[in-house]
């Protein structure tokens, strides 16, 4: 479980950073691009996608730091980090989502980057556990019908001890 742990925090990491890149991206066109006389991102409906954006980008975050803090103490974090691989990864497909919603037709337009963050932001939902595995699995958390059975072994803690290897 601890390898499945690994690779989901993996997974929930690229995702706060997609989350960021597509908020970067829409930031940025917000300012460049004009209608009916005003910057889009004066429209509220942009401004919703942006506050969500902003919003999804602080909580992932968060989340993932929380799985890291105990990952890097050597504590279990199973729990921790499906819940931050389930919420980021869903919040990332939204961010790219909104972002190319945002940029209207150069959305699938390959002039901006935000084409290839949605079509790269479905397979992190998918992989290390769908997200209907980890809504299962944060239900079963929560009304205490999953409990972690302890590791065989410790997990090691950052910073690792220094090994001397003698020949």
């Amino acid at each position: 479980m601890s390898a499945l742990d690994n690779g989901r925090f993996t997974v929930a990491a690229g995702a706060v950073g997609l989350i960021e890149a597509s908020l970067e991206a829409s930031l940025k066109y917000c300012h460049e691009r004009k209608t009916f006389g005003k910057e889009i991102g004066k429209h509220q409906l942009v401004q919703q996608m942006i506050a969500n954006m902003s919003a999804n980008f602080e909580i992932s975050q968060m989340l993932v730091f929380k799985a890291g803090w105990l990952k890097n103490n050597g504590k279990r974090n199973t729990k921790e980090t499906s819940l931050a691989k389930w919420i980021s990864c869903n919040a990332g497909f939204d961010a790219a989502n909104d972002a190319v919603q945002i940029h209207g037709a150069y959305g699938y337009s390959d002039e901006y980057p935000v084409e290839r963050f949605l079509r790269n932001s479905k397979a992190p939902v998918i992989y290390e556990g769908t997200k209907e595995i980890h809504t299962i699995m944060q239900g079963e958390y929560a009304l205490g019908y999953k409990e972690d059975r302890p590791l065989r072994k410790q997990l090691p803690s950052w910073p690792f001890e220094q090994v001397s290897v003698t020949s």
